[in-house]
């Protein structure tokens, strides 16, 4: 992005800086895609006034320099992990599209509107709910009766029940996927032990969709074919260890209850 704006003091660009890094960092801590990054980022800089902002995005850090008259501003954040978050990255995408239409003016405007942007999450309890149908209505498309559809639903709730308390208590994604693999597979193996339903190996099949990374690996194959490979390869990575995980979780139920899911 290259563009001729006014002059700006070195405290303005010091303030506009911070607030364009933190609009990156809060985009990537919410699972944006790097080019989405990149271009939210720039074009709230070319509305605060700024000639050009450069970016190095990488899966832990951002850095960014703003380029104004000959004066360049480099500043650093760091990335964590929160978790996938559409409503984050929505409210962001607004307050870039009321910059442009030049409703706000000004950098505290805009640091404002983001400092008050918070995070929207379901209720816990509807979230174990609805994965525990959706899963279930995986194992009726795939063959399943209604005693494997109640099996499949009741494992996969037990399971989001359990990925959500790991998750509360920050152990690692790799220990979370695994342990909630291990549970959700072991409560639907039973259904094979006392033989409910006509096709029981079903349940185990569709108890642990919910595992499956869709996100990370879309985002991975959307950065590498734009050019951010580092990202991509980095997301590819993580989405790889937690299949792998899930599987190990998978394997070790199956083979502590002598129920293997693919011989009916």
């Amino acid at each position: 992005m290259q563009k001729q704006g006014a002059l700006l003091s070195r405290e303005e660009q010091t303030k506009i800086t911070r607030v364009l890094v933190k609009t990156a960092q809060m985009l990537a801590q919410c699972g944006a895609e790097s080019r989405l990054i990149e271009q939210t980022t720039c074009r709230v800089g070319a509305m605060l006034g700024v000639e050009s902002v450069e970016m190095a995005i990488s899966p832990s850090a951002i850095v960014l320099t703003t380029l104004n008259h000959g004066s360049c501003i480099t500043t650093t954040r760091r990335v964590h992990e929160l978790g996938i978050n559409m409503h984050v990255l929505c409210a962001i995408q607004r307050v870039c599209i009321l910059c442009e239409k030049r409703l706000l003016t000004t950098v505290d405007d805009v640091d404002k509107h983001l400092s008050e942007i918070k995070p929207f999450r379901y209720n816990r309890w509807l979230v174990v709910l609805m994965v525990g149908l959706s899963c279930g209505a995986f194992s009726l498309l795939f063959g399943g009766d209604w005693p494997v559809f109640f099996t499949t639903t009741v494992a996969s709730a037990v399971g989001m029940f359990v990925r959500q308390e790991i998750a509360h208590r920050h152990f690692s994604p790799l220990i979370n996927f695994a342990t909630t693999a291990f549970i959700a597979t072991s409560i639907a193996s039973m259904a094979t032990v006392y033989q409910w339903g006509d096709q029981p190996y079903l349940a185990m099949a569709a108890c642990v969709l919910l595992l499956v990374p869709g996100f990370p690996l879309v985002n991975a194959v959307f950065d590498m074919v734009k050019g951010y490979f580092n990202m991509g390869l980095a997301r590819w990575g993580t989405a790889t260890l937690l299949t792998v995980s899930a599987t190990a979780g998978i394997v070790l139920a199956m083979k502590l209850t002598g129920v293997w899911g693919w011989n009916p």
